[in-house]
């Protein structure tokens, strides 16, 4: 038995394996290990660094950062899927007068670093009086940076969509913007969920960005919570706690997005058939309201 890309190991190649895992675990268990100790050596585990989590108060202003966070990630993840949606859509389109401008849009925010994004947004704002704060500066940035990525993944997902899906859905009457709307754009979203939901990952790190633009997001806050005298300025605690918050987030979004795609196959495997066919969504899109 052999797969496409590798042969399937035999009885030493797997016991090589198991033994390189183990070294591999070993080596990083010891790296982690020496980082404790180097903390601990330094002082970073005294009482005094770790006291002012007990008080109600730094409690509230974490929820606050947090809940900053959240604002500010979920406004952007909707934008950005609006974007990537229609700019994917624009990119296949058959006139080049809508095709050119739209992946010169694309091309041209997938290249601008995300910070830029949001300096444009907040000091364009003081220049110019726009008023804008810098939520929608954060909001803004995280929407054209994020929202330029989605579009080339869904443009991915649109191609890899079996050919005679759009020829079915051409057959019965559809027109361009109905087969890409009600055909190839759910079938794209549903293939490329994995990295669609790696990107939302992805912005919501991002967000930590905006505490250089004084958005009051859980970085910002941690920073202002490490810098306090009273406590011996526990930067470092402070920041392991914020890290502990950042990867329970990403991790719940992988949850999510795991039991997403695992919905989606147990569908497919109790109808047994793939997802909708242009002659479903066509006779959805014109049953009566």
């Amino acid at each position: 038995m052999s797969s496409v890309l590798y042969e399937t190991p035999g009885p030493r190649a797997k016991l090589r394996n198991r033994i390189s895992n183990i070294v591999v675990l070993l080596v990083l268990a010891g790296v982690i290990a020496w980082l404790i100790h180097r903390m601990y050596v330094y002082g970073q585990f005294e009482g005094r660094l770790w006291r002012q989590f007990q008080y109600s108060s730094i409690q509230r202003q974490l929820f606050d950062g947090l809940l900053n966070t959240l604002k500010a990630a979920g406004l952007a993840a909707v934008l950005a899927m609006l974007f990537g949606a229609v700019f994917a859509a624009a990119r296949i389109s058959d006139r080049k007068w809508i095709r050119t401008p739209a992946t010169l849009i694309v091309e041209l925010f997938r290249a601008i670093p995300l910070l830029i994004l949001m300096f444009y947004f907040y000091f364009g704002n003081i220049q110019f009086n726009l008023g804008l704060g810098p939520f929608w500066a954060v909001v803004f940035g995280l929407t054209l940076y994020n929202g330029s990525v989605l579009a080339e993944i869904f443009r991915a997902g649109i191609a890899a969509v079996p050919k005679g899906q759009r020829e079915a859905a051409y057959a019965v009457g559809l027109r361009k913007n109905q087969v890409v709307r009600l055909v190839l754009l759910p079938q794209a979203i549903s293939a490329m969920l994995p990295a669609i939901v790696s990107q939302l990952v992805v912005l919501l790190k991002d967000t930590a960005l905006g505490f250089i633009i004084t958005y009051g997001e859980l970085l910002y806050v941690a920073k202002q919570m490490g810098g306090r005298l009273t406590y011996g300025f526990p930067y470092i605690p402070t920041y392991i706690v914020t890290a502990i918050i950042y990867i329970g987030l990403c991790s719940l979004l992988s949850l999510l997005a795991r039991y997403l795609e695992g919905r989606s196959r147990r569908r497919r495997k109790i109808t047994g058939a793939p997802p909708p066919s242009a002659a479903e969504a066509a006779t959805s899109a014109e049953a009566p309201l």
